[in-house]
C-alpha cells in the first residue's frame, strides 16, 4: 500500500532555522516549528516544509499557535485531552485508554 503525504516545500531562506536564528521556536508535537510571517517551517530531511494550518472552518492559524476556541483540530497545540485523568495537550496525549475526539492518537 502507497500513501501519499502532502509536501508543501516552504519558501528559501538566507538562513539555518534553528536556535539563536531570530524566529521564535514553538514545539507541535515531534517536532519544532520556526514561526515568521504567517508561516510555520518545520525541517524534513534537510530542508524546510510548511506546517499544519488548522482545519477548523472558522481558522486560518498554523496549529503551532492556534487560539481557536472551540477547536476540533486534532494537530493543533493547545487543545487539552478530555479525559478525566489526562491534562496533556492532545497533540502530545498518550492516555492507553483515551476517549478524546481531538486526540491525536484516539480512534
Amino acid at each position: 500500500m502507497t500513501v501519499i503525504t502532502e509536501h508543501r516545500p516552504a519558501e528559501k531562506h538566507a538562513h539555518t532555522h534553528g536556535p539563536g536564528c531570530g524566529h521564535e521556536a514553538r514545539i507541535h508535537g515531534d517536532h519544532v516549528d520556526y514561526l515568521h510571517d504567517g508561516h510555520a517551517h518545520r525541517e524534513d530531511g534537510g530542508h524546510y516544509d510548511e506546517c499544519t494550518a488548522c482545519t477548523c472552518d472558522d481558522c486560518s492559524d498554523v496549529c503551532a499557535v492556534c487560539e481557536c476556541e472551540n477547536c476540533t483540530c486534532p494537530t493543533c497545540n493547545h487543545n487539552v485531552c478530555e479525559c478525566d485523568h489526562c491534562s496533556d495537550s492532545c497533540n502530545n496525549c498518550v492516555c492507553d485508554d483515551c476517549t478524546c475526539v481531538t486526540c491525536a492518537h484516539a480512534a
